[in-house]
C-alpha cells in the first residue's frame, strides 16, 4: 500500500517537472552570473548554489561572455563616405553664382534708385 502511495506520489512529482516552465533569465541576470565566475573569487559550484542556477548553465554563459566580449569594443558606427568632387565642376558652379550674385546686385540697385 504504500509503495503504491509513494509511485503515485513519484508520479505526480514528475508529472510537475516535465510540465513545468522553463526559467528564463534576463540578461542582466546572466551577465551578472558570468562576470561572477569570470571574477573567480567563488566556485562555479557556489555561484550555482547562491543564484539558484545549474553550474552548466553558469558555464555556458561564462563561455559565451569570453566569446563576445570583443564586440562590446567593436566601432559599429558607419563613416559617411566622401563622394569624389569635380574641381572644374565647382569653380564653373562658383563662376555662375557670381554672375547671378551681379546681376541681382545691379537690378537691386536700378528697383532702388
Amino acid at each position: 500500500m504504500k509503495s503504491r502511495k509513494n509511485n503515485q506520489k513519484l508520479a505526480k512529482n514528475f508529472i510537475k517537472k516535465m510540465t513545468a516552465k522553463r526559467k528564463n533569465y534576463t540578461p542582466a541576470f546572466r551577465a551578472k552570473v558570468a562576470l561572477a565566475a569570470q571574477k573567480g573569487d567563488k566556485t562555479i559550484p557556489q555561484l550555482a548554489a547562491q543564484f539558484q542556477v545549474s553550474p552548466q548553465q553558469i558555464s555556458t554563459w561564462k563561455a559565451r561572455l569570453i566569446e563576445h566580449v570583443t564586440d562590446i569594443f567593436q566601432d559599429n558606427r558607419t563613416r559617411k563616405k566622401v563622394e569624389p568632387t569635380n574641381e572644374s565642376e565647382l569653380f564653373e558652379q562658383i563662376g555662375r553664382l557670381k554672375m547671378e550674385n551681379e546681376f541681382l546686385k545691379k537690378k537691386s540697385a536700378m528697383l532702388n534708385d
